[in-house]
């Protein structure tokens, strides 16, 4: 069923009007019809059934149904923070690690980040709204503004956490157990060519774990996506005894 996210609360409102990119996106995109279902989503994350009441290539009128009771959110909190990538490597962990239902993605230059170019923000907010989309997430993914690595790790509340390193001695999946119990953890993955020791210390001097993907070298893009569907497996929805089976 095609999902459509808004900025702004819908609680009060009964039908709403869309203009614009959603309104294109909606008609000419999808092909959308009067009566057609959809899912819409608010900005508190509340989704509600709706069909559409009317629509032009510029206008979209929606009518709000009833709440729609389906949570495909994991009860873990991730906070993915990564070193910047070349070329589309970056666009990919960002849909993948969406899909995979990381909450907030948090782009940092390290000292061997080759790509200094940040202004990128809206095309990563759009992956992400895309890629929610795709997966039928109850909400987008927080994308930060990219920020200094030592800045991003010193200045922002963000809890404990991994930090992926090649030295690591302990394997990923024996530091995650360290967090069962816990609501939130960050996910710390470097650039091509991976951290220094400076930045390891730095992670571990603000409370994250050094932990190994392994004894094979992952590509960053590869590490990232892995880190996240193991700290799913182990803390969150995609093991057995934490998942819940989608309707």
């Amino acid at each position: 069923m095609t999902r459509l996210f808004l900025d702004r609360s819908i609680q009060k409102e009964r039908v709403i009007h869309l203009t614009g990119e959603k309104a294109h996106y909606i008609s000419a995109v999808l092909r959308c019809k009067i009566h057609d279902p959809l899912i819409v989503t608010d900005s508190t994350g509340t989704a509600y059934s709706a069909q559409i009441s009317a629509i032009t290539k510029k206008l979209a009128a929606i009518e709000i149904l009833e709440p729609f009771n389906q949570d495909n959110e994991s009860p873990l909190d991730i906070v993915l923070v990564q070193g910047l990538l070349k070329g589309e490597k970056m666009d990919l962990v960002i849909q993948k690690a969406t899909e995979l239902g990381v909450k907030e993605i948090a782009p940092v230059v390290t000292e061997r980040s080759q790509v200094r170019e940040t202004r990128k923000l809206q095309r990563w907010q759009k992956i992400a709204e895309e890629a929610s989309r795709q997966c039928g997430r109850n909400m987008i993914p927080l994308i930060h503004e990219p920020a200094a690595y030592e800045a991003a790790l010193a200045g922002q509340d963000r809890g404990r956490g991994i930090i992926c390193w090649e030295k690591g001695q302990a394997p990923f999946s024996a530091a995650a157990d360290a967090f069962k119990g816990e609501k939130k953890i960050v996910l710390c993955i470097g650039p091509e060519g991976g951290f220094s020791e400076k930045e390891v210390k730095t992670a571990k001097g603000c409370g994250l774990t050094i932990a190994s993907l392994g004894r094979r070298i992952l590509r960053a893009e590869t590490a990232a996506l892995t880190a996240v569907a193991l700290a799913q497996y182990v803390l969150g929805d995609l093991s057995d005894s934490n998942s819940t089976p989608a309707n």
